[in-house]
């Protein structure tokens, strides 16, 4: 009987081991489809990253537009230059940017850090509120304050992330003076220390935060408040408060813990989505990240920058998609079978 504990945890690792590497062999084809989908479609976006530059310069001669294609691969057939993206991406080379004239890796590098702490910090915000404000619905389900909590998320729901946005900057920017309305505070700002610099970065980045999450939390909301509803309905739950066990406990253990996976597995798509929501955010807020590097993309017609964001992104979405898996098999031991 020592033993069994040890054996049970062993035998769970090893299933959650087999569950991560099953979810990897089967994107790995997504990934392929998605790329050459999205290649396909670049391709139907009139002009290219030449009729781009040579619209920005006014006075591009056809010779240099010729050459301009030439250099970037863009005369080449559609399939050819398709089977060269493909070829270099094996070899872990994105290309290179026509727009900035160095590597799209490298470009993306630079960028991607701004927009996963963007994200990481929106998402945190839009869960934790929105898990709060749906216990508080269950609490006092059909009672006043689950009216007033429910038409606050739709409300939420309802308005557009970049109209939060710019209410958001009228509000706390132009009126109150609270927070700036834009950038990271970091160009040109020499940090006096790690607090200073600390204290800085979150009040550059609560506007951004705040918009892209506030969309968000009434989705949590009304997830939390239904499944908790049908949890607590259930033969365990019932038992566990004839019992005696304190409402807290049974809330925690057993009405939260079992609610949380529909949620989980709702926000685990839209933690993969916030890219799409990160593009008006950043760009509203001219914030350093991929968001503001893809309207740029498209702006110029820079299509190895818009392919290496959307292979990111959907490789986001498969990382993301990955955790729920495993932290579904933890809130259920069950599920590992599936």
């Amino acid at each position: 009987m020592a033993d069994g504990r040890p054996g049970m945890m062993l035998r769970r690792s090893l299933n959650l081991v087999e569950l991560v590497a099953r979810r990897v062999l089967d994107a790995i084809p997504t990934v392929l489809g998605i790329i050459v989908i999205d290649f396909i479609l670049l391709r139907f976006v009139p002009g290219d990253a030449a009729d781009a530059m040579a619209g920005e310069s006014g006075a591009a001669t056809a010779q240099t537009m010729a050459a301009l294609r030439a250099r970037f691969g863009l005369d080449l057939p559609a399939m050819e230059q398709l089977w060269r993206y493909l070829t270099n991406l094996a070899h872990l080379n994105l290309g290179i940017s026509p727009r900035y004239n160095i590597e799209v890796a490298t470009l993306i590098g630079e960028r991607l850090p701004a927009t996963l702490l963007l994200m990481l910090v929106a998402f945190v915000i839009a869960f934790t509120a929105g898990l709060l404000l749906g216990m508080l619905m269950t609490v006092y389900a059909r009672r006043l304050p689950d009216r007033v909590a429910a038409g606050v998320s739709m409300l939420f729901y309802s308005i557009p992330s970049f109209w939060i946005a710019l209410m958001l900057i009228v509000l706390f920017s132009v009126h109150l003076g609270w927070l700036p309305s834009g950038g990271t505070g970091l160009i040109g700002a020499a940090p006096r220390g790690l607090l200073e610099t600390v204290l800085s970065k979150i009040r550059y980045m609560t506007l951004p935060a705040l918009s892209l999450a506030l969309a968000y939390v009434g989705i949590y909301a009304r997830l939390t408040r239904t499944a908790m509803m049908e949890v607590r309905s259930q033969d365990y739950v019932r038992t566990a408060v004839a019992k005696g066990v304190a409402p807290f406990w049974v809330v925690l253990r057993h009405i939260l813990r079992n609610a949380l996976i529909p949620v989980t597995t709702v926000a685990g798509m839209h933690l993969g989505g916030m890219l799409g929501g990160a593009v008006v955010v950043e760009t509203v807020y001219s914030w350093p990240g991929l968001g503001s590097l893809a309207f740029e993309a498209v702006v110029g017609r820079d299509f190895n920058v818009l392919l290496g964001i959307l292979l990111m992104s959907s490789l986001v979405v498969i990382v993301v998609n990955i955790g729920v898996d495993l932290l579904h098999a933890w809130l259920d031991p069950r599920l590992n079978a599936g």
